[in-house]
């Protein structure tokens, strides 16, 4: 063997045993030790991501399935609630109509509608609703303060009322006489000795309404009598002239069949 073939051999021996400690053998060849333990740190790490992943995706479905159920249940109690608030409609709507077929909707003709629309501009101090067939006298035009004696001026007025309600059909219909006062307290000691309080004063002017339309021929068969007092205002002005507004007597004109005597407002509170 020549000397340079010699030389060359030692150096590879030597090259060999220095790097022996960082190699090892993987798939027939070799890697370094390093690279290799780090690639199994990394497949351990990844391992414990998955699994980490696989729960978690485990925990997601199965809050997923709850919160589907929560969904369904409250589809549920959706419908039951729109199913009940289709039932209160149906209800109200049946009341409404019930409400439309009482008392409250006038069982006048278009001619007495149109006679008694007339005496709203023939006398200032009534007012008329067709839809009701209510006629309010505003007491001011039929009393004297505190009295229910009908005022001489008044009489016209009850006359052209009592021909309407003796005419034609209307005369088959019933009435409801109802007087109101306004909420001043009496304190007129004479006043007082005849009509102690707001409800004598409200229910003697309504008799006393009743009686003049008994005068002027109407049935006194037909007809009913009451007094609200102070408790069924129209305004809650305090403005005098207002206030007069309350201080009213209301003919309801009711069908002939009509139960109840007269439908009035819901007391305010």
């Amino acid at each position: 063997m020549s000397h340079f073939l010699r030389n060359r051999w030692v150096v590879c021996c030597l090259f060999g045993l220095l790097t022996a400690p960082l190699t090892g053998c993987m798939n027939g060849g070799f890697v370094p030790r390093t690279t290799h333990r780090q690639s199994q740190y990394r497949a351990q790490q990844l391992w414990g991501q998955n699994r980490s992943m696989a729960q978690e995706t485990d925990q997601y479905r199965r809050t997923l399935g709850q919160l589907q159920q929560q969904n369904d249940q409250l589809k549920g109690n959706l419908n039951v609630a729109n199913e009940r608030i289709k039932n209160l409609n149906d209800e109200r709507s049946q009341l409404a109509e019930r409400f439309k077929n009482t008392g409250r909707s006038s069982p006048l003709s278009d001619d007495a509608n149109a006679r008694l629309e007339r005496l709203t501009r023939d006398f200032p101090g009534i007012e008329f609703d067709r839809n009701t067939g209510v006629a309010k006298l505003d007491s001011d035009l039929l009393f004297e303060s505190g009295s229910d004696e009908i005022r001489p001026q008044a009489d016209a007025a009850l006359r052209a009322v009592s021909n309407i309600l003796n005419d034609g059909a209307t005369k088959q219909l019933r009435i409801q006489i109802v007087g109101h006062t306004d909420d001043r307290p009496i304190v007129k000691a004479s006043t007082k000795a005849k009509h102690p309080t707001n409800w004598h004063l409200s229910t003697n002017r309504a008799n006393s309404v009743l009686l003049a339309l008994k005068k002027n021929k109407v049935d006194e068969r037909r007809m009913r009598a009451a007094g609200a007092a102070m408790y069924e205002s129209v305004t809650d002005s305090k403005d005098p002239k207002a206030k007069a507004k309350n201080r009213r007597v209301e003919i309801y004109i009711l069908a002939p069949d009509a139960k109840d005597v007269a439908a009035w407002e819901q007391p305010r509170s």
